[in-house]
């Protein structure tokens, strides 16, 4: 197919669609987002969760296996963790007051165990059609079973591969714009492929590349942040298609901001100065 309408992008494209305030909010009002948290790599999940919250959402909720839980606990003094269990995690999928999830970060594909559990989780969530981002794990669950993704997605759906996850889902036979534009066809996803040019792709067609990320990204756990920052503007309401556009811009700002020696970990902390910007 051919890509004429790809578009560079910029605060221009997405700014006025940013959420903002309300004087008379509350905490759900601006959005719970629900992050599903893996064991024993729990730093993924909680650089998500803290994202997540910069980015506004007014809840975000933790949810792990019992044994995690005085891990994520004891290093998330903002953030809400609760026991996963089968019963909590279908009172989950009912509660009408969260507004976004947010599923792989440290998910586990490891053993056929763990890539059911993820696989049922990201089904399970994707047929509430709510908001979703899909990430890492939540993506390779699905490797060779592009159909299966396709049928699951029943409402807005952002995936945040880079590019070992997208061609264990999609082909990878064009260059990588088109690539992204097939697969977010194919799927009925917001593809973000991730990557120093990241490419945001809708079904529709339209078409993003994004050229501010700065090589310092190239950290482990920085996926997890950007899936996080979508997340919490997914949770507030922000169309899906430019929540992904904001997110990667805004991720690759906050990098630019902090400059050399970045780790994950400082993003979601420069992320105010970020938002700060658009103010002034």
């Amino acid at each position: 197919m051919q890509n004429q309408n790809v578009i560079q992008n910029s605060p221009e494209l997405w700014l006025s669609a940013l959420p903002k305030l309300e004087e008379f909010g509350n905490k759900f009002t601006r959005g719970h987002a629900v992050v599903m948290g893996g064991y024993p790599l729990t730093g993924a999940a909680r650089l998500a969760a803290k994202a997540a919250a910069r980015a506004g959402a007014g809840l975000v909720t933790v949810v792990v296996p019992k044994v995690a839980f005085p891990i994520y606990a004891a290093a998330l003094t903002s953030i809400m963790v609760k026991v996963f269990s089968l019963e909590s995690f279908n009172q989950l999928l009912i509660d009408n007051r969260i507004s976004a999830f947010l599923v792989g970060p440290g998910a586990g594909s490891d053993s056929s165990g763990a890539i059911a559990e993820t696989r049922h989780h990201a089904i399970s969530i994707l047929a509430t059609a709510k908001p979703c981002v899909l990430d890492a794990d939540a993506i390779n669950v699905f490797a060779g079973n592009l159909a299966k993704l396709k049928r699951s997605i029943k409402g807005p759906c952002v995936i945040t591969p880079h590019q070992g996850e997208f061609e264990r889902v999609f082909e990878a036979k064009h260059n990588r714009v088109t690539n992204a534009s097939n697969a977010a066809i194919a799927s009925g996803a917001i593809v973000v492929l991730k990557g120093s040019q990241t490419i945001i792709a809708a079904p529709d067609g339209r078409l993003i590349i994004n050229h501010n990320a700065p090589p310092t990204l190239a950290t482990a756990g920085s996926g997890d942040v950007l899936a996080g920052i979508i997340t919490g503007l997914l949770a507030q309401g922000m169309d899906a298609f430019l929540a992904a556009a904001a997110g990667v811009w805004i991720h690759g700002e906050a990098a630019n901001l902090f400059g050399l020696g970045l780790m994950a970990e400082d993003l979601p902390e420069i992320l105010p100065k970020v938002f700060a910007s658009f103010i002034e």
